[in-house]
């Protein structure tokens, strides 16, 4: 593995500036010179904006956030029960197959590109806070932006990983001896880092541009936490403040549309324009669509197509596509149209984050379990009249409690698949893990529903306690 920045750079935010991009090791990032990056990129406004556009530029870059072949999006995929791998490299047959090995590189750039995040958005809240020449506004602004990253990488990390080493400061030293930190201090960082966020950010977007979080990205985020956490009263309340912003938000018609830049069910999306090139396709594209020349490394299982039973679903009809290899047809996701671009023009789609329909499932999920069951097939129906499906309203109105989070888990699969591992993450928190024992070629045991800590991280840092099952 390489250095981020080697040993005697003392230029990390301008690194930012020009997104350099790397191979991630997070343990070995050396302290940079605060001299210059304080009289330097934090001497203006301008520029310390300019360093957060960075970040955001890395996030597309980044293993665990770019939507590519080590992300979150496409490894958690495997581990749970919506692709079948086609690869034989061993790496991503590992995941499919739920025997991840501690030495799995693959899990490696997972764990290290979001401890690479944490480090950078430390130091921008460090500068921030040692800078005399910014202006309020601009402190709140990035502050609030930092701490939502902060608050987002490390809900991925405990949800991958379990407990995890909470790393708040720059300090190499002391970060590359820290033990790992149980599940509630965790949480409740990400909990006050949001909280933080929404007294901090705006409620417009920039530019009208949905890549950079505002208020409501930060409460529904905090949704999500809440309803992980099984808190329902905070994740109906703050999903609920998103969903009735209908003046940025609105589930759109046509499902053709929802992963659209900038479109109007985008809560917070993450654009392209991290390449820093002619490239203007998002990486979710240019893994699942099969090009004229190669097969995608994975595709839907059977499993996942099983679910839709010849039922008239959009979502089948326009986020499920084929293609035929040996005579047989596979099918891929075709949320993004786009395989791959490299005209330099306009960039048509975004990698999606947070959108609104999400926050209609948590509430449903949320009000499920506070005894609203009419108000949760509301918000179910939603999702399923956008579908174009029969509504549980007019088909089954008196739906029992269990029956109705039976369905709710089922819509999460239809709506989710592809996107950020929530299918593994709800498969855990339903507490029907053990279903992957089904999937063919599984070596699925109850203790994989943690990632191991890589082997990588545990030599060099040995307070790093490793998962059970490995």
């Amino acid at each position: 593995m390489k250095n981020i920045f080697n040993k005697n750079t003392t230029l990390f935010f301008l690194s930012l500036l020009f997104s350099v991009s790397a191979c991630e090791d997070f343990v070995e990032v050396e302290v940079p010179n605060y001299k210059i990056t304080s009289e330097t990129v934090f001497s203006s406004d301008e520029t310390a904006h300019s360093a957060m556009t960075g970040v955001y530029n890395r996030l597309f870059n980044s293993s665990f956030s770019n939507g590519g072949s080590r992300s979150v999006t496409f490894l958690a995929g495997l581990t749970a029960d919506n692709f079948t791998v086609t690869s034989s490299t061993f790496q991503i047959l590992e995941f499919g197959e739920n025997a991840i090995d501690a030495s799995n590189s693959w899990n490696l750039d997972l764990w290290a590109g979001c401890y690479n995040m944490v480090y950078m958005v430390n130091a921008i809240l460090e500068n921030v806070a040692n800078s005399n020449a910014l202006s309020e506004k601009t402190k709140k602004s990035l502050e609030g932006q930092a701490k939502f990253i902060r608050a987002f990488t490390y809900l991925n990390l405990t949800n991958l990983y379990g407990e995890v080493p909470l790393l708040l400061s720059t300090d190499y030293h002391k970060n590359a001896t820290a033990p790992r930190n149980n599940l509630p201090t965790v949480f409740n960082q990400i909990i006050v880092d949001l909280e933080d966020a929404i007294l901090l950010l705006e409620n417009d977007y920039a530019n009208g541009e949905r890549t950079r979080p505002n208020v409501y990205a930060a409460m529904a985020l905090l949704a999500r936490t809440h309803l992980y956490l099984e808190n329902w009263e905070q994740a109906e309340y703050y999903s609920s403040k998103v969903i009735d912003h209908d003046v940025l938000y609105r589930l759109l018609k046509d499902t053709n549309d929802v992963f659209l830049a900038n479109s109007e069910e985008a809560i917070w999306q993450i654009s392209p324009l991290g390449w820093g090139s002619s490239f203007t396709h998002t990486n979710e594209g240019n893994l699942f669509i099969p090009s004229t020349t190669s097969n995608p490394i994975a595709i839907l299982s059977e499993s996942f197509l099983n679910q839709w039973m010849d039922q008239e679903d959009l979502r089948l009809t326009n986020w499920v596509a084929s293609f035929t290899s040996d005579g047989k047809i596979l099918f891929y996701p075709y949320k993004y149209k786009i395989q791959y671009d490299a005209s330099g023009g306009r960039i048509n789609e975004y990698s999606m984050v947070l959108r609104l329909a999400e926050q209609y499932l948590i509430r449903a999920e949320a009000n499920v379990h506070l005894g609203n069951l009419q108000n949760a097939i509301a918000d179910v129906d939603k999702i399923r009249e956008r579908a174009e499906i029969t509504l549980i309203s007019e088909s089954n109105p008196h739906i029992s409690e269990s029956e109705l989070l039976e369905t709710i888990l089922q819509e999460r699969r239809k709506e989710f698949f592809a996107e950020w591992g929530h299918r593994w993450f709800d498969l855990k928190r339903f507490r029907k893990s053990f279903i992957l024992s089904q999937k063919p070629n599984t070596d699925w045991q109850e203790t994989d529903i943690w990632y191991p800590i890589p082997s990588n991280e545990r030599l060099k840092n040995p307070k790093l306690t490793q998962n059970d099952g490995y």
